[in-house]
C-alpha cells in the first residue's frame, strides 16, 4: 500500500509541477526551456502510472484523479497561496474516501 501512495504522490507532483512549468512558458512569458522541462516533466508523469501493481489502467487512473485533486488543491494552497476554504477540504476529503473503496474494497 505505501508503494501504491508514493507512486501516485509522485505522479501527481509531476503532472502538476509539468504542468505548471508550461502554464509559467505560456502564460506567464517564461523562457522556452520552462516549457520543455514541463513537457519531460510531463512524459515522466505519463510512465511513473505503469509501475502501480493493480491490473487496470482505468482503475488506476480513476483512482490517481482522486489523489490529482487532493495534491491540486495543496499546491494551489502552497505554490499560488490561495487558501483552501471548507468546500475545497470536504470535497478532498470525499475524494481520498472514494479512491480508497476503489483500490482497497475486497472484490470475490
Amino acid at each position: 500500500m505505501l508503494i501504491t501512495i508514493i507512486l501516485f504522490l509522485l505522479a501527481g507532483l509531476a503532472e502538476i509541477g509539468g504542468g505548471y512549468l508550461v502554464w509559467l512558458w505560456l502564460r506567464e512569458s517564461r523562457p522556452l526551456w520552462y516549457g520543455i522541462t514541463g513537457g519531460l516533466i510531463l512524459i515522466i508523469y505519463g510512465v511513473i502510472p505503469t509501475f502501480q501493481a493493480f491490473p487496470s489502467f482505468g482503475r488506476v487512473y480513476a483512482a490517481y484523479g482522486g489523489v490529482f485533486i487532493i495534491l491540486a488543491v495543496l499546491w494551489g494552497w502552497w505554490v499560488d497561496k490561495k487558501t483552501p476554504d471548507l468546500y475545497d477540504w470536504v470535497g478532498a476529503a470525499v475524494c481520498l474516501a472514494g479512491v480508497s473503496i476503489m483500490l482497497w474494497a475486497p472484490r470475490g
